[in-house]
C-alpha cells in the first residue's frame, strides 16, 4: 500500500522511496492519532509530501530544543545553513531534506513556510516564559502558525477569498493546539524552566505548577476553556477545501478535542504527569470519518491541483 502511495506521489527514485519511507515512521511515532488520521483520509498522492513536511518540523523542533539558550541558538543557525544549501543546490546529505526539496518542486508554497518557519524558531529558541496572552499570540502567529501551514498549505484552495478565511480558520485551530500542549506538557516544561502556560494566568490563580491543588485546576480548566473556543471557531476549516480533505480535517479537529479532554480530566495532575488522547475515541473518530469517506459519491483527486509530481532527478 504504502509503495503503491509513493508511485501516486511520484517519487519513483529508490533513495528517495527510501527517504519518504523512514520519514513515515518518524512521524508515525511521533503523531500516531495525525498520521493515522493522514493515512486514512487524505488523498494517497499528497500523503508523502504531508509527511515531508512534518518530519522536518519535527527534525527542526528537536534539534532545536536540548541545550542551553545559547547551544539552541547555535544548532538553528547550523540547521538554518543546511536547509538553505538543500534548497540551493537541489540534494543534501540527509534524508530529511532530500524529501523537503522534493515536496516543495511539487508544492511550492511549502517552501515560503519553510522560510517563515525558520524564522519563527528564533523566537522559539529565544523564549523562556510567556507573560500573558498577547505574547502567546505573538508565539503562534511567529512560530506555531507558519510551523502548522508547512502541511495545512498542502490543502489550501486556490481561491484568495477562501484561502484567507481557511488561514484564519488554521491560525485558530493551532492557537488552541499551543494552549493543549502546553497544558499536556506541563510538568515536563516546569522541570526544563520553560512554562507555556501564560505566567499572568498562574499568578491570578495563585497556582503552584510543581504540585496538584485546586488552584491549578482553575487554572488547567481556564485555559481549556479558551482552547476549545479556538478550536469551535476552527469547525468551519473543512467547509472551505477541497471535499477529498474533509474527512481528514474534520478528524484532525476531532483528535483535537479528545486531547482537550483529556486535558480536562487531568486537571491539576498535569503538575504531576502528562496527557493524552483516549486511543479508543480516536479509533472511532477515524471510522466514523473513513465511512463518510467511502460514503462520498466520487473519489478523485482535487481538480486543477495535481497532488503528485512527476519523478525528477536522482539526488
Amino acid at each position: 500500500m504504502w509503495k503503491r502511495t509513493l508511485d501516486r506521489a511520484g517519487v519513483g527514485e529508490p533513495r528517495l522511496r527510501q527517504d519518504y519511507t523512514r520519514q513515515r515512521r518518524a512521524v508515525r511515532r511521533y503523531r500516531t492519532a495525525e498520521y493515522a488520521a493522514a493515512r486514512l483520509l487524505l488523498p494517497a498522492a499528497l500523503l508523502p509530501h504531508v509527511v515531508a513536511a512534518v518530519a522536518f518540523m519535527h527534525d527542526t523542533d528537536d534539534r532545536i530544543d536540548r541545550g542551553t539558550p545559547d547551544e539552541r541558538v547555535t544548532a538553528l543557525a547550523e540547521w538554518d545553513g543546511l536547509v538553505r544549501k538543500a534548497f540551493a543546490e537541489g540534494r543534501s546529505g540527509l534524508p530529511v531534506l532530500r524529501c523537503l526539496v522534493r515536496t516543495a518542486e511539487c508544492h511550492p508554497d511549502v517552501r515560503t513556510y519553510v522560510d517563515e518557519f525558520l524564522r519563527g524558531c528564533e523566537r522559539e529558541v529565544a523564549w523562556r516564559t510567556i507573560t500573558d496572552d498577547e505574547e502567546l499570540e505573538q508565539y503562534v502567529r511567529e512560530y506555531s502558525l507558519p510551523a502548522l501551514m508547512l502541511t495545512a498549505c498542502l490543502l489550501a484552495p486556490a481561491d484568495a477569498p477562501a484561502r484567507a478565511v481557511f488561514t484564519n480558520g488554521c491560525h485558530r485551530l493551532i492557537r488552541a493546539m499551543q494552549r493543549i500542549d502546553f497544558l499536556e506538557d506541563l510538568s515536563e516544561d516546569v522541570r526544563a524552566g520553560r512554562p507555556g502556560v501564560p505566567a499572568d494566568a498562574v499568578a491570578r490563580h495563585g497556582a503552584d505548577l510543581t504540585r496538584p491543588g485546586a488552584s491549578l485546576g482553575r487554572l488547567v480548566g481556564e485555559q481549556a476553556d479558551r482552547a476549545a473556543t479556538d478550536l469551535a471557531a476552527a469547525a468551519p476549516l473543512a467547509g472551505v477545501v477541497d471535499p477529498s480533505y474533509r474527512p481528514f480535517l474534520r478528524a484532525l479537529v476531532g483528535v483535537q478535542r479528545l486531547r482537550l479532554d483529556a486535558v480536562r480530566r487531568a486537571g491539576a495532575s498535569l503538575a504531576t504527569r502528562g496527557s493524552g488522547p483516549s486511543a479508543s475515541a480516536a479509533a472511532v473518530l477515524l471510522l466514523r470519518e473513513t465511512a463518510a469517506r467511502t460514503r462520498q459519491a466520487s473519489w478523485a483527486e482535487p481538480s486543477g491541483r495535481p497532488d503528485g509530481c512527476a519523478p525528477g532527478p536522482s539526488r
